[in-house]
């Protein structure tokens, strides 16, 4: 399938699929089972043309694992749950539960891992405020199938996967087109949210969840700064993924023409991009 609006704001790279699916393409790219890996590269990878699917063993980390429907995965961190809270926030080195797993990490994880174990990621400012996060905020469930697919757009048939959602990596201007034309048949000015969550989790289970309604929002991404840090050598500094539940990718695809898009201000910006 070819995208209108990804030809009208002048998309670099392929808008990315995701598929809920029972089996995955033979040349998909995955994981190990078992071994760390950041989602959002392979979604990069997606980006630049790949397919790549994921499995309740393959999905490369906690954070990963929960983004993607496998259930709270976050039960599986070292030390648990309550682990998790303080390594988001203000690191595991305060309590004695926390200095144990940290020491027996020492040696057997990855340095920076290991390091902000004890010391924190620092991203909420106590652990109380990540268990609210994860209790009232975060929409954590189970898929049915057992793989989640990210496919380039073009290689999609809608009919034959039916795709969940679409997700674009845009820069600003096109990011600015984005969410002016996800407000152009809706009322109200709030059709776009910029949730606080992992990166994987702003594309997958955060826009799932927003599919459930009967005007679902758009999602932006890539405001995880740990996901940033993992795609820049592939995708570049300037970009953010917006993700659009199936149902508004087909709203917004039927309002590009005779909208603003086909205009002189949003021409002019194409026109100066370098």
């Amino acid at each position: 399938m070819e995208s209108k609006i990804a030809k009208a704001i002048g998309l670099k790279y392929n808008p990315v699929a995701v598929v809920l699916a029972d089996d995955k393409p033979e040349n998909a790219l995955q994981f190990k089972p078992g071994k760390w890996g950041c989602v959002m590269f392979l979604f990069a990878n997606a980006a630049r043309g790949k397919t790549a699917a994921f499995d309740a063993q393959t999905y490369g980390c906690w954070g990963g694992g929960v983004g993607l429907g496998f259930g709270n995965a976050y039960e599986q961190f070292p030390g648990g749950v309550d682990c998790f809270t303080r390594f988001l926030s203000s690191g595991n080195k305060q309590w004695e539960k926390g200095r144990q797993v940290g020491e027996s990490l020492a040696g057997a994880a990855r340095k920076e891992f290991a390091d902000d174990f004890l010391e924190g990621e620092r991203y909420l400012k106590g652990p109380e405020l990540v268990d609210q996060w994860l209790k009232e905020e975060l929409p954590i469930m189970e898929i049915k199938s057992r793989y989640v697919l990210f496919k380039p757009l073009s290689d999609t048939d809608p009919v034959a996967d039916k795709p969940e959602n679409v997700v674009f990596t845009v820069d600003a201007d096109q990011l600015s087109a984005l969410v002016v034309l996800a407000n152009y048949e809706r009322q109200g000015m709030e059709n776009v949210i910029i949730p606080q969550a992992a990166g994987c989790q702003q594309i997958g289970i955060i826009p799932w969840n927003e599919a459930k309604s009967e005007n679902p929002r758009a999602v932006v991404g890539l405001t995880d700064i740990s996901a940033r840090k993992n795609v820049r050598k592939l995708l570049g500094s300037e970009y953010l993924s917006f993700a659009m539940p199936w149902k508004m990718f087909l709203e917004m695809e039927s309002n590009v023409g005779g909208s603003f898009l086909e205009r002189p201000t949003w021409q002019s910006l194409q026109d100066s991009r370098p």
